[in-house]
Order: C-alpha cells, then sequence, then structure tokens
C-alpha cells in the first residue's frame, strides 16, 4: 500500500452518540485502518448526539473504503455520507473568465465595446503586430491535447483529458501570471490537429502541448513550429527534459562528477526521453546509453521507429547491447521515464560509486526509492511524497513567461539549457544536499528567475547570439 495523501482524500460525516469518547474513537479507528486523520470539525452538538466532519487522507480508492468501513463499524457511530474532497473540488471545473475592465456606465460600454472598439479592430488590421499589444494574445497560452497520452492513464480521449488541462492552465495562472486555456480536440489525426491549431492560433501567445502520444507528438510540434510565428513547446519533452538537466547538475555537484565524464542510462525513447537526450547532450553530456522494453538501443537493431532510429543513431557511442539491466552495470547515472519496477535495488547495488537514480515514471518508479537509496547517492521521482520531486511546474510557467515577455517566435535549445541552470541556482550552496537538489514547486521565486534567464536567452537568440549561454562550466565546482 503507498503513502495517505490528498491525492485520496474523504470528508466522512458521522452521526455521534453522547459518548465522550466517540470522537477519540472514530480517529483511533482511522489510524488503525493505516489511515491519516486531517481535521475534525463538529458540525452540531446536542446534549444527546453530536455530528461531526471527519475528513481523512487515504492511499487510493480502496484504502478510503476500508477506512470508511472501520469508522462505521466503531459502536455509537454512523457515517451518514462520504465526500471525496479531489471531486468536490473539480465540481464545474477549476477555471473562470473574468474581465479586467469594469463596465460601471455607458461611457464604459462604448471604449469596451462598440462603437469605439472598432477604432482599435481597424488599428490591428492595418498593424498586426499590434495584436499584442492590444488583445489577450500578448500573455495566453493554449493548452493544447488530443488525449492520447494523459499522465499513466492511456489513451483516455479529450473530455476524460480536460480535468487536467485545467490544472495546467491554473498552474499558468498561480505560478506566472499567464492566461491559459485548454483546447482539446476530438481528434487524433495529426494534420487534422496541426491545422486546428493553426486555425486557432491569432487568439494566443503560445501553444503548449500536451499529453498527446508519441510519435504524433513529434510531427505535431514539428509542423507547428515551423508553421506558427509564436512558441510551440511539448511539455511532456522538454518541460521534462529541463528539470531533469536542473537536478541532474546539482545531482553531479553532489557527488562530485561532471556530465562530459559520466555514462548515463536511459529507460525510456518515447517523448521525454528523446528531449532529455537532446537537453543533456546540448549541454555537453557525454555516453549516453538509451533502452527500451526490448533493451539497449544501437543502430543495427531492427524495427525502430523514426525517432529511436534518431536515438540509435546519435547515442551509445561504444555500440553496446544487452538488457538494461546489463546496461545499468557500472553507469554513474540512471534516469527512467518509463514504467513501473523495471529495476530491482540490487541492480542499482551493480552502478558506479556515488550512482544518481532519476526513477520519473508516476505513480510508481522504475525502482521502489527506498530500495534504490541504499545504494545510490542521490535519488529522484517524480512523486510529491518523496524527496526530490522532479516536476514540470518547475519549468513551464516561468519559459511561457519569458518567451511571452520576449514575444518570442520559438522556444529554442538554449532557452530550455537557461531555465535550468536558472532552475538548479535556486539550490544554494549552503542548501544543497542529497535530498535536495531541486527547489520546492512553492518557491515563487523559481518562475521568475525562470522567466528572466529565458527572456534574456531569447533576446540573444534573437541578435544572433548563444541564447546567452556561456560554456557551462564543472557542475561539481562547488
Amino acid at each position: 500500500m503507498g503513502i495517505p495523501s490528498a491525492s485520496y482524500s474523504i470528508t466522512m460525516r458521522v452521526h455521534l452518540g453522547a459518548d465522550p469518547l466517540a470522537i477519540g474513537r472514530i480517529t483511533t479507528a482511522v489510524g488503525e485502518a493505516a489511515g491519516t486523520v486531517v481535521a475534525v470539525d463538529i458540525v452540531e452538538s446536542h446534549p444527546d448526539s453530536l455530528v461531526v466532519d471527519l475528513t481523512c487522507n487515504a492511499a487510493d480508492a480502496r484504502h478510503a473504503d476500508a477506512i470508511t468501513r472501520a469508522v462505521s463499524e466503531v459502536e455509537g457511530a454512523r457515517v451518514h455520507n462520504v465526500s471525496d474532497r479531489v471531486f468536490l473540488l473539480h465540481l464545474g471545473g477549476k477555471l473562470e473568465v473574468t474581465s479586467k475592465v469594469p463596465l460601471r456606465n455607458r461611457d464604459d460600454l462604448s471604449m469596451a465595446y462598440t462603437p469605439g472598439v472598432a477604432r482599435v479592430c481597424m488599428a490591428i488590421a492595418e498593424h498586426p503586430e499590434d495584436a499584442r499589444k492590444l488583445t489577450i494574445k500578448r500573455n495566453t497560452v493554449a493548452v493544447v491535447t488530443d488525449g492520447s497520452a494523459v499522465l499513466g492513464l492511456g489513451n483516455i480521449g479529450p473530455a476524460a483529458a480536460l480535468p487536467v488541462m485545467e490544472g495546467k492552465a491554473v498552474l499558468f495562472k498561480q505560478f506566472a501570471g499567464v492566461d491559459a486555456w485548454p483546447v482539446c480536440l476530438a481528434t487524433q489525426d495529426t494534420d487534422e490537429i496541426v491545422r486546428t491549431v493553426e486555425l486557432l492560433a491569432p487568439v494566443y501567445g503560445g501553444v503548449n502541448l500536451e499529453d498527446i502520444a508519441a510519435p504524433r507528438c513529434f510531427e505535431v510540434e514539428r509542423r507547428l513550429r515551423d508553421s506558427l510565428d509564436i512558441p510551440v513547446f511539448h511539455d511532456d519533452q522538454h518541460g521534462t527534459a529541463i528539470v531533469v538537466l536542473a537536478a541532474l547538475r546539482n545531482a553531479l555537484r553532489v557527488v562530485g562528477k561532471t556530465l562530459p565524464e559520466v555514462r548515463l542510462v536511459l529507460s525510456g525513447a518515447g517523448a521525454a526521453g528523446v528531449a532529455i537526450i537532446k537537453i543533456l547532450q546540448a549541454e555537453g553530456a557525454g555516453e549516453i546509453v538509451a533502452c527500451d522494453r526490448v533493451g539497449v538501443l544501437h543502430p543495427d537493431r531492427d524495427g525502430l521507429d523514426s525517432s529511436k532510429r534518431w536515438v540509435a543513431e546519435h547515442t551509445n557511442p561504444r555500440r553496446r547491447r544487452g538488457s538494461l539491466r546489463e546496461a545499468v552495470a557500472g553507469a554513474d547515472v540512471f534516469i527512467g521515464v518509463s514504467g513501473p519496477n523495471v529495476l530491482d535495488p540490487d541492480d542499482i547495488a551493480t552502478m558506479a560509486d556515488g550512482a544518481i537514480v532519476f526513477a520519473l515514471a508516476n505513480p510508481d518508479p522504475e525502482v521502489d526509492p527506498a530500495g534504490a537509496r541504499r545504494h545510490a547517492a542521490v535519488v529522484a521521482t517524480g512523486r510529491s511524497d518523496e524527496p526530490n520531486q522532479i516536476n514540470n511546474v518547475l519549468a513551464f510557467p516561468g519559459v511561457f513567461r519569458g518567451a511571452l515577455d520576449a514575444e518570442a517566435r520559438e522556444i529554442s535549445e538554449a532557452m530550455k539549457v537557461a531555465a535550468a541552470r536558472a532552475i538548479a541556482g535556486r539550490v544554494h550552496d549552503d542548501e544543497l544536499r542529497p535530498d535536495y537538489i531541486v527547489p520546492s514547486v512553492f518557491d515563487r521565486a523559481v518562475a521568475t528567475e525562470v522567466a528572466e534567464a529565458v527572456r534574456q536567452a531569447a533576446q540573444a537568440d534573437r541578435r544572433g547570439g548563444s541564447g546567452g549561454l556561456k560554456p557551462s562550466p564543472p557542475v561539481n565546482d562547488g
């Protein structure tokens, strides 16, 4: 069983008798069922009865049911109803549209709408570039999905993907002040996706592609980058890659190694895996060996699709072969963006001294984190209940904030590397330790500093420079 968390949080309305110890009995029942009591609120108090709302966290849906049964079996307790707090939070959706201008009188109306708005329309018609200044385009991002690869849930379609896209929009607004809106498309045809986004693009200052399955996501992104004059960013690829690079820079500082000298093994050659390879190579990574379900990727392997063929031709310089377990032996770094339990803790024991393990599959990592920590110097996951969470929210809000502020036409590799360096830099020398290699997702300075780094890199790109980047210093220099 996993660890109780707010992801499975319930509130039970419980009717109790006059027993003064009744509240203690029901909270004890929750604890004995391995749940966590979050709050006890008295709703009604009468001489012979008490009504309380008992809020507690569970590990999963079955665990929540077990906790409810345990409370209902307490003598004198009757569970009247149970509310799932996660579903309550989503009732009616998580977004709304709020006007930035008042409509107090006829003058306000005539300026915000007709007839005054016609002058603004004609100004944009004569100078289309002014749309960035005079409309929501300057601060708006479309969060686009086809619902084909949502979280770890698979191909669940656009309607079922909508809660995730709403959540993404909330994060954009909360962390970077960017107005984002879900665009969930009822098609998984590449041509239709591309054409639909092209038709919608005049409204937006950027496009965040989300949860589109590989290899379709690669072509969708490439074609939209070619056809649009606004940034197009597939977060499952590039957001993950940026935060992985940031975490790896700091993890290497912890163990006293440098990126060019280590051997990295990557499990997962999909969208995130390809982006991680590209950004690590842009920062000077040495030997990278990529694996999929079959084993090590190399150019002589049959049956590779176009993206895996690219990986095979641009990694594994020694042309290693074999299984993931064989590849991991002696490696300095393991990065997993694949699936659960592809390695055992004993496999981590075969890695080099000072091993670094990033097991990022969610909710179940590639290797048990507790077991991995017995053998590795640094362990990171994608989970919020483990230290060193590799979370894309550290990257995408600031990346788009910086790109929008710079009026960038694309998000270049230099801008991504600049974002990674800014994230890594939020962990100062006196804070760095094996269980703290990335800043908290609630560190509000992260998005601000990422945005500034990205803005400067975009301006350097425009001048024809190196994206504002100097050659990367050794990452164990601190």
